[in-house]
C-alpha cells in the first residue's frame, strides 16, 4: 500500500528539474576567511587578516568611479555643432558692443554699463539658456537682492574685509532662501564695495546697472534663440 501511494505521488508531481541557484560571490570577509583557513597546520594571524582586509577594501574602492572623472568631459556629451558655438558667441559680442556704446553716452555722467558680472551673465544666458541660472526669476531677484546687500554691507562696515565676507555670505543665503540661485549676482556686492565710482549710486545700484542691463540681455537672448532656431546654420 505504501509503495503504491509513493508511486502515485511521483506520477502527480511535475517532472521538470528545479532551476539551479546562482553561485553567490564571496564577500571580502568570506574571502578573508577562506584565505585564512588552516592549511597544513598553519593558521592566519591578526596581522594577515588586517592585510587581507585592506587589500579587499582597495579592490572594492578601485571598482568605483575614478576620482579624476570630474576633470574630463561628460561621457554622454556630444561635440558642439557650429551653430552651438556661433550664436552664443555672436550674442555675447553684440551684448558687449551695444553696452559699450551706451557707456560712451553715459561717460559724462560717470556711469558705466559694462560691469564685470555682466560677462558672466552673458555666458549663462547664451551658452546655457536652459539652466536654472538663466531663469528670468532667478536673474532679476538675485541681481536686485545681492546688489542691495552689497550697498547695505558697505554702509555698515565700510570698504573692509568684513563688509566683503558678510555681503557675500548674505548674498548666497539670500539666493538659497528665495530659490533664485544666479551665480553672477554673487559678485555684485564685492563690485560695489570695491568700486569707488559706484558708491554715489547708493541703493539705486540695486536697479542700475545690473537689473537694467539684464533686461537688455534677456531681449537679446530671445533674438539669438529665434535666429538659431529659424536660420539653419
Amino acid at each position: 500500500m505504501g509503495m503504491q501511494l509513493h508511486t502515485h505521488i511521483q506520477l502527480l508531481l511535475p517532472q521538470t528539474p528545479l532551476p539551479s541557484l546562482p553561485r553567490l560571490s564571496l564577500s571580502p570577509l568570506n574571502s578573508i576567511h577562506t584565505q585564512c583557513a588552516p592549511n597544513k597546520g598553519n593558521f592566519c594571524g591578526l596581522r594577515t587578516v588586517k592585510k587581507l582586509r585592506k587589500r579587499d577594501l582597495c579592490i572594492v574602492s578601485s571598482s568605483s568611479s575614478p576620482v579624476w572623472d570630474g576633470w574630463a568631459p561628460e561621457n554622454n556629451s556630444k561635440a558642439p555643432s557650429l551653430s552651438d558655438i556661433f550664436w552664443p558667441s555672436a550674442g555675447a559680442f553684440a551684448a558687449m558692443a551695444i553696452l559699450g556704446k551706451i557707456d560712451q553716452m553715459l561717460a559724462p555722467k560717470g556711469i558705466t554699463m559694462t560691469i564685470a558680472p555682466l560677462g558672466a551673465v552673458c555666458a549663462v544666458l547664451f551658452a546655457t539658456p536652459s539652466s536654472p541660472g538663466a531663469r528670468k526669476y532667478n536673474m532679476f531677484v538675485a541681481q536686485i537682492g545681492c546688489a542691495a546687500i552689497g550697498v547695505l554691507a558697505f554702509s555698515i562696515f565700510g570698504p573692509s574685509w568684513l563688509a566683503r565676507s558678510t555681503a557675500l555670505a548674505a548674498a548666497v543665503a539670500f539666493m538659497i532662501v528665495t530659490r533664485a540661485v544666479h551665480p553672477p549676482a554673487a559678485s555684485l556686492p564685492l563690485l560695489f564695495i570695491d568700486g569707488v565710482k559706484l558708491h554715489h549710486l547708493n541703493f539705486w545700484y540695486a536697479l542700475f546697472p545690473g537689473a537694467a542691463a539684464c533686461i537688455f540681455l534677456c531681449l537679446l537672448q530671445e533674438m539669438v534663440c529665434y535666429f538659431k532656431e529659424n536660420l539653419k546654420f
